[in-house]
């Protein structure tokens, strides 16, 4: 099934680092070329900058670096569906988590708003050092809680992807399609106010265990 999505969507990889959003961004992409929808993939920003600068940004530096992130979605946007690596959304996330700076969240979560799809990657892919980044792995559960937070504080409704390399696609696209066909509930909107945010294929809980049995019985059922 190809969802129906109209020029300029969005659909907004989040998640930890180490946890697939760039090799899955690219592969939603070229899927979706292939299927006659015009889609861009946008990069993370963060990750041109380290390599650029050699270094992890300073607290000061953060700002910019989402600022950029946000103009960049918005620039793809404007010539078909954008498929993007990551958002400002993550960037505040860091920022309060290595900074304790909370002050990028309302502009961060003003963008996140308008974005068609937001997709959460599960912590369920081994840890990887790039040596780019400013993380380790004993931040990725503190990061998916404070981004988790975030959303379902602002109503934003997300779809937690499981499973590696093909498993991991078929989650996304899955969770796009469903998202998509169904009349919106709320939360999956790009208006805010919702109680909390909507979450696929449980709505019910975000425990991890839960997530992913139901995705394991739902590719089950597909196969």
């Amino acid at each position: 099934m190809t969802p129906s999505l109209p020029a300029g969507s969005v659909i907004a990889l989040l998640g930890a680092e180490s946890t697939g959003k760039t090799e899955l961004a690219r592969a939603l992409a070229t899927r979706l070329q292939q299927r006659g929808i015009t889609s861009t993939w946008v990069p993370e920003y963060l990750r041109e900058w380290c390599v650029r600068e050699g270094r992890a940004p300073q607290r000061e530096e953060q700002r910019a670096i989402a600022d950029e992130q946000t103009r960049r979605i918005a620039e793809a946007a404007r010539n078909g569906v954008v498929v993007a690596d990551t958002t400002a959304l993550s960037i505040a996330v860091y920022s309060d988590t290595l900074f304790a700076d909370a002050s990028l969240y309302p502009g961060a979560v003003d963008a996140q708003c308008r974005y068609t799809i937001t997709l959460l990657m599960a912590l369920d892919l081994p840890w990887v050092d790039d040596g780019l980044q400013r993380e380790g792995p004993q931040v990725r559960e503190p990061f998916d809680g404070r981004l988790r937070k975030a959303l379902n504080g602002a109503g934003i409704g997300y779809a937690v992807v499981h499973g590696t390399g093909v498993e991991r696609l078929a989650s996304s696209w899955n969770a796009i399609n469903s998202l998509i066909s169904r009349e919106r509930p709320a939360g999956t909107s790009v208006r805010r106010g919702a109680a909390s945010g909507w979450q696929w294929p449980c709505d019910k809980c975000s425990d991890p265990s839960c997530e992913h049995r139901l995705f394991s019985d739902l590719v089950a059922g597909r196969q």
